[in-house]
């Protein structure tokens, strides 16, 4: 049976005292010594609990020489003063103690802040409310959150941008926290708003956007990119106190972000990439406009109704968020990138590429053309490869194509498909190891020209029909295509067999399918102007002659 509290017991002994109880009877009902009793009926509130003295250490001989050393330290220059550890020796060497470092640390880090009080030294810490215009100042923070990205748990960053007065937050989640991220958040945000706070926006000092932290001060030394995007979108910038004791100065977005965490992120979400977790993000976020923040007596929706034809415009000329890298690439066609690598077409092997990478995927450009695409690798040391940038020396050389490692990711990202691998044996067994393995090379060329999913029906098509040849899965792979643009045949004409018959060849299918002759049949009129032109001069020159 669980203890009562000694309010309760003093109440019910005295309940039952009024009831015409005993004090005997009252001591057995209760458990309790007649002392209990008396202490009840004298007073309906216990007494408070007798603190008991503090044990005594090896310490309490020297604790008033430790005072005297941090008292004289006040005074002292500022690197100049006792750490704790020449405290501790000081009491070894001149006083002979024999005490513990971890007793001296413990006492001096209770007492200092103690001795400073007493001192008349100590800050005083206040907190004085704040009312904030509409359409004048944001917030901006990141927050990690834990998320099962493709199965796998990986930690991301949460990007809030919160106006102060209505309370209305924008998030976004990315792969990092860095400068791209830090950009991208804002654009995404400033856009979903409509336009830019008046007058300022509070930041701590993250490394995206400060170089160096000036002193105490308010003063910064800002980065050279960050300076330029402000400077394009108009925004004012105030950076907190550093560390958590200039956490207070952005509190909404320090509280916006702990409650989108704990209502929306719990339990993890599970997606299959980022973009799907950030459509959930945005509907998370029209969600939220539907609350109401504290006691305010309207929701944040209603109060961004009244802030946001209050903000200023955005500019019609767009920000490249993304940050430029020229790499070169390697001999095994790939580019390092921050800790990662990624593959390009091999024809670049040797020359420098630009590459421009955004928060969550990199443009590969080779003067000024487009030739790789990739999504943002998150772990530290990762390789990221595309097949199709391998093929052409993997025609040369098919004897690498099963074992490599571009074969492996493509398994896994679902491009390399069991219909791939169900024509490849087929193709091994007819035309020999090399020369079938060749064959499939072949067919993921076609990937350059026709889409994936044609291309996958176009295997299948084939190997139903025990056609192993590249030709014939293009054939097919075309037809597929073609099913998605022609017109469906009438019932009646696949009632009546007037179907199109299956073309197995593909230099008949070509010629199936030539266009249209427009050109007018040829005539001999001509000609036959020509015959009797010859005609009527022959005729002269007989005549002549008989003459």
């Amino acid at each position: 049976m669980p203890q009562m509290p000694k309010v309760e017991l003093y109440a019910a002994i005295r309940r039952d005292h009024r009831g015409g109880m005993s004090m005997r009877e009252l001591e057995r009902k209760h458990g309790v010594t007649w002392r209990t009793v008396r202490k009840a009926l004298d007073s309906f509130w216990p007494e408070p609990r007798k603190k008991l003295p503090p044990r005594a250490t090896t310490l309490d001989p020297y604790k008033a020489v430790i005072d005297e050393i941090l008292r004289a330290d006040l005074n002292a220059p500022r690197k100049q003063r006792h750490t704790v550890t020449r405290i501790f020796h000081r009491l070894v060497e001149e006083h002979g103690a024999d005490v513990s470092y971890g007793v001296v640390r413990y006492y001096v880090a209770s007492r200092k802040p103690e001795i400073l009080v007493e001192s008349g030294k100590a800050p005083l810490e206040a907190f004085v409310p704040q009312t904030h215009l509409p359409g004048h100042e944001a917030e901006v923070d990141f927050g990690d959150v834990t998320v099962r990205l493709a199965g796998e748990l990986v930690t991301c960053y949460l990007f809030s941008f919160r106006l102060s007065y209505s309370g209305k937050a924008v998030h976004r989640v990315f792969a990092s926290c860095g400068q791209e991220a830090f950009f991208e958040g804002h654009v995404h945000a400033l856009r979903t708003l409509g336009g830019v706070p008046r007058t300022k926006v509070r930041y701590d000092n993250l490394k995206a956007a400060v170089a160096r932290v000036l002193g105490q001060s308010r003063g910064r030394v800002e980065a050279d990119r960050w300076i330029a995007f402000r400077s394009h979108f108009g925004i004012e910038s105030f950076y907190c106190r550093p560390g958590i004791e200039g956490a207070h100065e952005k509190g909404g977005v320090e509280g916006m972000i702990g409650y989108f965490r704990r209502n929306h992120f719990v339990p993890v979400p599970e997606v299959s990439s980022l973009a799907e977790l950030n459509e959930m993000v945005e509907r998370w976020d029209r969600q939220d406009d539907a609350r109401r923040i504290g006691s305010r007596p309207k929701t944040v929706a209603e109060y961004f109704a009244l802030e946001q034809p209050l903000l200023m415009p955005l500019p019609e000329e767009p920000f490249e968020t993304g940050r430029l890298f020229t790499p070169r690439v390697d001999r095994y066609g790939q580019i390092p990138v921050r800790t990662n690598r990624y593959s390009v077409p091999i024809r670049l092997i040797g020359k420098r590429v630009r590459v421009v990478l955004h928060a969550s995927h990199l443009v590969v450009y080779d003067q000024n053309v487009e030739v790789a695409r990739h999504e943002r690798l998150i772990a530290k040391g990762a390789v990221r490869l595309d097949l199709d940038h391998y093929l052409e020396v993997l025609v040369r050389k098919p004897g690498a194509f099963p074992g490599s490692t571009a074969l492996e990711q493509a398994r896994s990202a679902g491009r390399f498909t069991p219909v791939h691998d169900a024509w490849w044996d087929q193709a091994r067994k007819i035309h020999g190891e090399r020369d079938g393995t060749r064959a499939l090379i072949e067919v993921l060329l076609l990937g350059r020209h026709l889409p994936h999913e044609h291309v996958v029906a176009g295997l299948a098509a084939a190997l139903r029909a025990g056609a192993m040849t590249a030709d014939a899965v293009a054939l097919e792979a075309r037809k597929a295509a073609q099913t998605e643009t022609e017109p469906i045949p009438a019932a009646g004409q696949l009632a009546s067999g007037k179907a199109p018959a299956t073309v197995t060849s593909l230099h008949e299918w070509r010629l199936a399918h030539l266009p249209a002759d427009t050109r007018p049949l040829p005539s001999v009129t001509p000609y036959d102007q020509l015959l009797r032109r010859r005609r009527t001069s022959g005729g002269d020159h007989r005549e002549g002659e008989a003459q």
